[in-house]
């Protein structure tokens, strides 16, 4: 008889912990946003058409909503993106579609990120020369916000009682891509092998925080990943990709079903990317003796870290928690253009302006002019942005619409009280915002053309979000 006991005890303690309360309601949804070919690509300084597909672009959608009997307490509806940015106005179209189709929910509690895929299409009229024949950006827009409203409807039209998990697993994906020099001079992808190379600029996060979400039957219908890494491993290439995120998206569903959806989240990670900096050759003898792509290599280490952080998760699904969305409209202080950088940015756009190829670069340096006439004329506002702080449980997720260095998000999360604090990039149309010590450096992503907010704005960022993330925190649980 206490054979049979000791044995109960153990089997019970091997099965996951979870309580469905039915207070938890989940509903998930995808669909690809690839357009009709040929299309003109996002990500670089000069015009790419692409006229083949080497893997479709994914929206996902994931909704979240708590319940006290019929009347819903709160709400979240999450998005993730194969894009380099969500340009200026998508989250509006989108919004404006929901709220037709969705009158009872409220459309402040979605927000859209991108994971800064390179290889995307084009959302900005004006920014390249594209010719008849080609997708047009304001097409590709209406598409797009179309094919992101009907995942929304259908995330929270389809949600039912489940459970959510969290974990952490580690995985060498990001490298900080800024070097520094003997004089203190900065450059993105300097080479490494120099003899006046010194350092690397920051540090990388090579942290894979995992989000997972479970149906009353225990099967596991999405989950989210957060890496501190644009993925952007293939970007120069002339084809619509969603680079490392589709080989993860594949592993992932091949043990999981093809009906799992997969939320890709950027985390902090401005000054990051896959592209190898130093060690190069080892790493592709490696690469090559496993038999496999760089970016099947990359989703190798990816979903190895998800498999380490399920392993935990899995023991805990929980559906009676705390769960808060908080929506704020902050304003960020501008990077103030200096005399001298508005005499540079000048001269830059008269030599660039008359040629279609250097279009972007001429555009560039005009919306610096633009920026120090404004402030001039006192008449600059501040940087408007709409911050999303969500509290699930244990963990915090933390918005933003930067291309937000590395360093501002390992402030946020050791000042964070939760447990894990996912910092998600891009939910915006997305300018570098660089530390001081990157702006000392000087250097593409920290020079004033790549940066509309800078450190002041940065720090202000980083107090904004901790401050919101306590306030989901009551002091009797830290």
């Amino acid at each position: 008889m206490k054979n049979l006991q000791r044995a109960l005890v153990l089997f019970l303690g091997l099965l996951p912990l979870c309580s469905f309360s039915e207070d938890l309601f989940i509903g998930k949804a995808s669909v690809s946003i690839t357009p009709e070919l040929p299309v003109a690509l996002s990500g670089q300084m000069r015009t790419r058409i692409a006229k083949e597909v080497e893997s479709e672009v994914i929206a996902s959608a994931v909704a979240i909503e708590s319940r006290d009997g019929d009347q819903s307490l709160e709400q979240a509806i999450m998005v993730s993106c194969d894009l380099v940015a969500i340009r200026q106005g998508i989250l509006e179209m989108v919004r404006d579609r929901v709220s037709d189709r969705l009158p009872e929910f409220d459309t402040r509690k979605i927000f859209v990120n991108a994971t800064h895929s390179h290889t995307a299409p084009v959302m900005v009229p004006g920014k390249y020369k594209i010719p008849e024949g080609v997708t047009q950006p304001e097409d590709y827009r209406k598409f797009l916000a179309d094919c992101i409203t009907d995942i929304v409807v259908e995330s929270w039209n389809t949600r039912e009682p489940g459970a959510v998990g969290w974990g952490l697993g580690h995985a060498v994906v990001a490298h900080n891509r800024r070097t520094v020099y003997a004089n203190g001079v900065a450059q993105m992808y300097g080479s490494t092998k120099r003899k006046d190379f010194r350092e690397i600029e920051g540090y990388e996060d090579h942290g894979v925080e995992v989000l997972f979400f479970w149906n009353r039957e225990k099967k596991l219908i999405a989950t989210a990943i957060n890496i501190a890494c644009p993925s952007q491993e293939v970007e120069g290439i002339h084809k619509v990709s969603a680079d490392f995120w589709h080989p993860v998206r594949e592993k992932l569903k091949e043990k999981y079903g093809e009906d799992l959806v997969i939320l890709t989240w950027a985390g902090a990670s401005g000054d990051q990317s896959p592209h190898l900096m130093y060690r190069k050759a080892a790493e592709e003898r490696m690469r090559k003796l496993r038999g496999l792509s760089r970016l099947d290599e990359l989703a190798r280490r990816i979903v190895q870290a998800w498999d380490d952080a399920y392993q935990g998760a899995v023991q805990e699904m929980k559906s009676d928690l705390a769960f808060s969305h908080q929506v704020k409209d902050i304003e960020l202080p501008n990077r103030i253009v200096t005399e001298e950088e508005y005499q540079h940015a000048q001269t830059q756009f008269n030599k660039l302006s008359g040629d279609v190829n250097t279009l972007w670069k001429a555009l560039w340096h005009q919306r610096v002019m633009e920026r120090y006439e404004l402030h001039q004329a006192g008449e600059l506002k501040p940087y408007p942005m709409e911050l999303h702080v969500i509290r699930l449980g244990d963990i915090a997720i933390a918005t933003n619409p930067f291309e937000l260095f590395t360093d501002y998000g390992l402030r946020m999360k050791t000042q964070s009280p939760a447990l894990q604090t996912f910092v998600v990039q891009l939910t915006g149309p997305g300018t570098y915002l660089p530390t001081e010590k990157a702006v000392r450096g000087g250097g593409y992503s920290a020079i004033v053309e790549s940066s509309v907010v800078g450190p002041e704005g940065g720090q202000f960022l980083v107090e904004e979000t901790t401050s919101v993330i306590r306030s989901l925190w009551p002091k009797t649980e830290k």
